[in-house]
């Protein structure tokens, strides 16, 4: 949550003045666990739904003064931050293998495409959108609920001892 929520919203409040005056916009990271819930990750989806919320407030309360606010939900994307929360390239490559099932595309996104709607957000051609959740996740998003093989969970099978924030299961 620290992370994820407070540093966010406290950035948020140090840059309000700057973004009013110079017209600027901001474009947080979220993920696809913010508007899709999943068992076995509740902290994490719970921090991410709270960036939304707070996009979604701030682009209302930042509209009249001409400040766009929009955040970009990411799907399963190649990045370190599997092999830095201690998983081996073994466990990574599984991973990423298993999370293949949970998009509707058949894949897992890079960072380049995350960072590409990052940046189409951030510019001018974006000038009218605010208050928007753009989901990069291979229509996650999208798949009905009762598609079981289309969660977190699916994808982290056999990876426990990296989600220890998990609720015991009865």
């Amino acid at each position: 949550m620290a992370v994820n929520v407070r540093a966010a919203f406290q950035l948020r409040m140090l840059c309000v003045p700057h973004l009013i005056a110079t017209s600027g916009n901001i474009v947080n990271v979220s993920s696809g666990g913010g508007t899709r819930s999943s068992p076995g990750v509740l902290a994490y989806c719970m921090s991410k739904s709270a960036v939304d919320q707070m996009t979604g407030c701030t682009a209302l309360e930042l509209a009249s003064p001409g400040v766009r606010v929009n955040s970009v939900n990411p799907g399963v994307i190649v990045t370190e931050i599997f092999s830095r929360a201690k998983m081996s390239a073994e466990e990574v490559a599984k991973f990423m293998e298993n999370a293949k099932g949970i998009h509707p595309l058949g894949r897992v996104g890079d960072a380049e495409e995350a960072a590409q709607a990052i940046a189409f957000l951030a510019f001018s051609s974006a000038s009218f959108i605010t208050r928007e959740h753009l989901h990069v996740d291979g229509g996650w998003h999208a798949a009905l609920p009762s598609d079981t093989t289309l969660s977190l969970r699916t994808a982290l099978m056999g990876f426990d001892e990296v989600v220890r924030w998990r609720l015991p299961v009865a």
